[in-house]
């Protein structure tokens, strides 16, 4: 049995590994895999890493010189792989596709409870408070929603949209022909949207796609919906548009500096990053920890693409989901 050191480990992902996998011995781990981490995959071929694993140069030069030939990302983002330094030395797979609703009904949740005030309403009746001054949130219906990124999980948000009864604009560098989506640019999006939200990858052109100057051009009104990857905001962009009541909110599910800081709890902590600390603290932000991927449905499909990409890597098959260095 092959032997696969499986990183930075949550009882979600156990409990679905171990439902499905017949074929592997799984180590699993709570930590990330960094460097210094390296050592714990001694005698494995495989690991198997997710979003915020320090996968660098430095990282898989080690894992190579170890024996391990192969990594297996249980996501569909790559941005944490130095693909280029990977070349040659070992594979790298991917889940490009599990669950889109999971990610779209998601942001869709975000936008309404931010927009109603629906976190602010349950804290405020757990202290017997029924006061509705400070809710008053607007319909939908009608509304303009721009979406930047129209892969699987962009298409199914846009069906959601449409369901509300909101007008839908789109931007993406490769418009899904046939889609019967309004393709327009990044520039107007941002000025006729009363709802931007972001389902693209994070590449050297996304990155900070939501800036002062984006900012800038947007509706005093608008929200801002980040279910992707947290680079596609400047934050410190975003915190001073918020003071300055330039934009009407944000939810945000991912966070750019999230790092060392989502997916564990750090409520004992003292959490030294200023501009997340208050976010947190403003009311027209809601922020959830990364977790609109969390379904049933989406956790059982990562866990039978990563098995199979794994069992293609071993049997010598073609590796479809595989990730390579673009030259």
């Amino acid at each position: 049995m092959e032997k696969i050191a499986f990183f930075d480990t949550k009882p979600y992902d156990k409990e679905w590994f171990d439902k499905i996998n017949k074929n592997y011995e799984i180590r699993y781990l709570e930590g990330r895999l960094r460097p210094a981490s390296v050592r714990l995959a001694e005698g494995c071929r495989a690991v198997c890493a997710f979003v915020n694993d320090d996968i660098s140069a430095k990282t898989i030069e080690l894992l190579a010189e170890q024996g391990v030939e192969v990594i297996a990302m249980r996501c569909s983002g790559f941005n944490n792989v130095d693909i280029a330094a990977a070349e040659g030395k070992l594979r790298i797979v991917r889940v490009p596709a599990y669950s889109p609703y999971a990610v779209a009904e998601h942001a869709m949740g975000l936008i309404i409870s931010l927009n109603r005030k629906i976190h602010r309403a349950y804290n405020r009746t757990r202290d017997f408070n029924f006061s509705l001054n400070g809710l008053t949130g607007f319909d939908l219906y009608g509304k303009t929603a721009g979406i930047i990124g129209t892969g699987n999980i962009g298409r199914v948000f846009i069906d959601i949209c449409r369901g509300f009864g909101m007008k839908v604009i789109a931007y993406d560098p490769y418009p899904a022909e046939g889609s019967g989506i309004e393709y327009v640019s990044t520039e107007e999006i941002f000025r006729n949207s009363d709802i931007i939200s972001l389902h693209c990858p994070l590449t050297e052109q996304t990155r900070y796609i939501i800036d002062d100057k984006a900012i800038s051009l947007m509706k005093s009104s608008a929200l801002i919906v980040n279910t992707s990857r947290g680079k596609l905001i400047d934050s410190e962009a975003l915190l001073r548009a918020l003071n300055e009541k330039r934009i009407g909110g944000a939810a945000l599910d991912v966070y750019e500096e999230e790092s060392d800081l989502f997916f564990k709890d750090n409520s004992d902590s003292i959490v030294t990053d200023d501009v997340l600390s208050i976010l947190v603290s403003r009311p027209n932000v809601l922020l959830t920890s990364h977790q609109a991927f969390l379904t049933e449905e989406a956790l059982r499909g990562i866990a039978e693409v990563t098995l199979s990409n794994l069992d293609d890597f071993f049997a010598g098959r073609e590796l479809k989901n595989e990730v390579k260095s673009k030259k």
